[in-house]
């Protein structure tokens, strides 16, 4: 079992920068980030496999950066040019590595197979 608890959310201005980290009980070697804002689906944002290989949902490339420190455990998501539309409450998920075999049609699944999540942390990006 692996056990995620996210942090670093808030508000912040649009153009403003935040740093979102995912502490993880355990290393896993397929990790993500999705958010999901009010009345809209699940958005795969970004994830990272074995440390190196990344994928970038279109909307966040150029502005955000996925990166994990294995010592720790936790990943992180560096969201810099933020925008009003990157509002959501942003979620940490975890796999084994199944999930990131295939990167892109996992991250745009409406049924992303990662058995492992966390409770989220809300962002806030106003004008």
């Amino acid at each position: 079992q692996v056990q995620l608890a996210e942090s670093g959310g808030g508000s912040v201005q649009e153009g403003g920068s935040l740093r979102l980290s995912c502490a993880s009980t355990r290393s896993t070697a397929c990790m993500a980030w999705f958010r999901q804002a009010p009345g809209k689906e699940r958005e795969g944002v970004a994830s990272i496999y074995t440390g190196t290989i990344t994928y970038y949902a279109d909307s966040v490339k150029g502005r955000f950066t996925i990166s994990q420190d294995n010592v720790k455990n936790t990943l992180y998501l560096q969201m810099n040019s933020l925008k009003r539309e990157d509002t959501g409450l942003y979620y940490c998920a975890a796999d084994r590595g199944l999930a990131c075999l295939n990167m892109t049609a996992t991250m745009t699944s409406t049924t992303p197979a990662f058995p492992f999540w966390g409770q989220g942390t809300q962002v806030t990006v106003s004008s």
